[in-house]
């Protein structure tokens, strides 16, 4: 069983940011492409951003140039680092991998961008 969390979402100005991490059980980020999805009330998910496990990288055009995707497979973390936040940035973000066919998602962190 694949389990994943997600942490470092927060209430952030306008022009802030943060950094969300995606810890997993297991060493399994090494071998896996592993994707950020947000989702606003009322609005589906999305992928925000993905990195492969040879760590290639493919971004949402609205946070190209502001969002940054990485992994440490040392300790099966993978970030995403979040800069230059705008209001329409507010979302639960999840992190997701999809192991053999079946996708694991965690419990999602809240982001809101206000002031």
């Amino acid at each position: 069983q694949v389990q994943l969390v997600e942490s470092g979402g927060g209430l952030v100005q306008p022009g802030g940011s943060l950094r969300l991490s995606c810890a997993a059980s297991g060493s399994i980020f090494s071998f896996y492409g592993v994707g950020w999805y947000r989702q606003a009330p009322g609005k589906q998910r999305d992928l925000v951003a993905r990195i492969t496990s040879g760590g290639s990288t493919i971004y949402a055009d609205s946070v190209k140039g502001r969002f940054t995707i990485s992994r440490d497979n040392a300790k099966d973390t993978v970030y995403l680092q979040m800069n230059s936040l705008k209001p329409e940035d507010t979302a639960v973000y999840y992190c997701s991998v999809q192991v053999f066919g079946t996708d694991y998602w965690g419990q999602g962190t809240q982001v809101t961008v206000s002031s």
